[in-house]
């Protein structure tokens, strides 16, 4: 028998909030039922800085059942913080954490057999997606375009997983460590090593509410996780640099062979394509270094990466 949180990230959420923590408590009952869990393990609401009566309702839950704790950032931190934050607060009270969205889009049925890997000695066990058939054509399109980039880029992650996770509290110290600023915790926890799980389930259509992910979000998103474990971009704009570099020599050559043959014409549209094409190669490159400086700008002035404004736990 062990301790249990469920962290589960919250951000304007009052329209979904009631049912997911009644599924969630029914899991919870269940397993303490079933000797699986301790009666210490709890529901931790994490209210990122929401504008709704989110942290309303995680206080009357917690009032009325202690299994409910709440812990609210001093502001709006991002999905990735609002985590970390929840992560933390639950490696200093439980043997195992497991995170997952306040939506119900994450299969909350999944939780025992997170639980049974868990018993089974597995640290680190990741929820994978078996199909994406509740996807639109384009965003599952998209998203297995992302997982296949960054693949190719070298950063070591899971297949269709998203934040759907349980952690041992050994994993928990590990991640502890990771002291960064620009969070991407799905490319995290593959470093922290441990013995690793994967349980298969099905995402659900969103219960209520509006996505907190629109296409603007998940693009920017993916470029932070891109960014964060790999320097193959640098190094493409190096390799485009080198190649534009030897087109311009044959172009000079090119250029000397019409003119000693006599055979020069004033060439407008080239000219104009060569400066064009060239300037907007520079700029793009001059973009991606300059997201790289910007993140060392950022990790180095060592900024709290979130501030908690008041805890609901006891």
């Amino acid at each position: 028998m062990f301790t249990l949180y469920l962290v589960v990230p919250c951000y304007n959420e009052e329209a979904v909030l009631p049912e997911t923590a009644k599924r969630l408590l029914d899991i919870l009952r269940e397993l303490t039922a079933a000797g699986h869990i301790s009666d210490d393990s709890r529901i931790l609401f994490v209210n990122d800085g929401s504008k709704d009566r989110t942290w309303e309702l995680i206080s009357t839950l917690h009032s009325h059942d202690k299994r409910f704790a709440g812990l609210s950032l001093s502001r709006n931190r991002g999905h990735q913080n609002a985590l970390l934050a929840g992560l933390m607060l639950a490696k200093d009270h439980a043997d195992a954490a497991i995170s997952l969205d306040a939506d119900l889009q994450d299969d909350v049925g999944a939780i025992e057999r997170f639980v049974a890997k868990y018993e089974e000695g597995c640290e680190v066990v990741y929820g994978v997606r078996s199909s994406r058939e509740t996807d639109t054509g384009f965003k599952r399109n998209t998203a297995r375009g992302f997982y296949r980039l960054m693949s190719a880029l070298g950063v070591e992650i899971v297949y269709d997983h998203a934040d759907y996770r349980l952690l041992s509290r050994r994993a928990l110290e590990a991640l502890s460590q990771y002291g960064e600023r620009n969070l991407f915790l799905r490319g995290i926890a593959p470093q922290l090593g441990f013995r690793t799980g994967t349980v298969e389930y099905e995402r659900q259509v969103r219960f209520a509410g509006e996505s907190k992910y629109p296409l603007k979000k998940m693009i920017a998103f993916a470029f932070e996780g891109i960014t964060s474990f790999s320097v193959k971009p640098l190094r493409f704009a190096l390799l485009l640099g080198a190649v534009a570099f030897l087109v311009s020599i044959a172009i000079l050559i090119y250029g000397l062979i019409r003119w000693l043959c006599g055979m020069t014409v004033t060439g407008w549209t080239s000219l104009l394509f060569s400066i064009w094409a060239l300037g907007g190669l520079q700029l793009l490159m001059l973009g991606v270094v300059g997201e790289y400086v910007g993140k060392t700008y950022l990790e180095a002035k060592r900024r709290p990466r979130y501030i908690v404004s008041e805890t609901l736990l006891e």
